[in-house]
């Protein structure tokens, strides 16, 4: 990997063991532990616009997730190794090796994905939930007609099985990447991403084998992570802590209100919308940290 810019001033790095994937670990602030999830298509640093004010109240850890940003890319096959609850069990796992047993988690995009996957697995790990800008996977797939799916085509096309996607990426993976970035903003532009950060972003879609993880992440929502989804559906089983749900106005949700979905996986559900696309915490930081801290750190 290039050297990159560094966004985190005062923030140690660490490379901790998960579950099966080494995570390259950000990790600053003092008080109770956050973990803060990534989405697709990026990593930790989409968090540097939160963190400083994050971490005067929080000890704040913000791993890539394994195949992403910096961290390990465990191999793969239609999404075994990249399945949520895979996923999920890395954060378990490196925080027990910080030696944390509880601890409050909020994630944005595929990693809240993640995030409401371990509120399912591992209630006990958890005080606290925030899912930003998604559905639960089954909910997406559910709402697939064709309006949706031509909003939301990246999840059939990632999960076709490769190497049809990582060929077409690797081709001109800083088109695709930018591409991506932009057209899921509320203004359609890259005006909102700090130059560095899309400086990591570029170097991680640069990489074959973190182009091919990526796609994996995908070929499991199809996949295993449905299959989950709906197994704990049929079974009844519902995230029984307080969770937060925030969404973009012109984010990627369907034209429904996420609350209304949200409450029949997690009976204590709040939330709000924010004003921004799919990407809250850089396109309007202020009104994130906001909701945020009122939700973690209530006064």
């Amino acid at each position: 990997m290039v050297d990159l810019p560094e966004l985190f001033p005062g923030f140690e790095t660490r490379k901790v063991e998960g579950d099966g994937a080494t995570l390259h670990v950000r990790i600053g602030g003092e008080g109770p532990p956050l973990v803060l999830l990534h989405g697709y298509p990026e990593c930790g640093v989409m968090w540097h616009k939160l963190a400083p004010d994050l971490s005067r109240h929080f000890t704040c850890i913000i791993p890539d997730l394994r195949g992403y940003g910096q961290s390990s890319v465990p191999k793969s096959e239609k999404g075994a190794a990249y399945a949520k609850r895979a996923m999920g069990n890395d954060i378990v796992a490196m925080m027990t090796r910080l030696g944390h047993q509880t601890f409050a988690l909020a994630g944005h995009d595929r990693g809240a994905r993640v995030a409401y996957r371990l509120g399912l697995d591992h209630p006990d790990r958890l005080s606290r939930l925030a899912v930003l800008d998604i559905l639960p996977t089954l909910e997406y797939w559910r709402q697939m007609d064709k309006t949706f799916a031509l909003k939301m085509y990246h999840w059939m096309f990632l999960a076709q099985p490769m190497p049809l996607p990582e060929n077409l990426i690797a081709r001109a993976s800083t088109f695709y990447l930018e591409h991506t970035l932009a057209s899921w903003t509320g203004n359609g532009n890259l005006s909102v991403f700090d130059k560095r950060a899309l400086e990591h972003y570029r170097a991680f879609f640069s990489d074959p084998e973190r182009i091919h993880a990526a796609c994996e992440d995908y070929r499991a929502g199809a996949g295993i992570d449905m299959d989950l989804d709906t197994a704990d559906r049929a079974a009844g089983k519902t995230i029984d802590l307080p969770l937060l749900v925030l969404w973009g106005g012109r984010g990627l949700s369907p034209d429904k209100n996420p609350l209304d979905i949200w409450r029949e996986w997690a009976p204590e559900a709040e939330g709000q919308p924010i004003d921004g696309g799919h990407f809250l915490p850089e396109e309007n930081p202020d009104a994130t940290l906001a909701a945020l801290l009122a939700f973690f750190a209530p006064s």
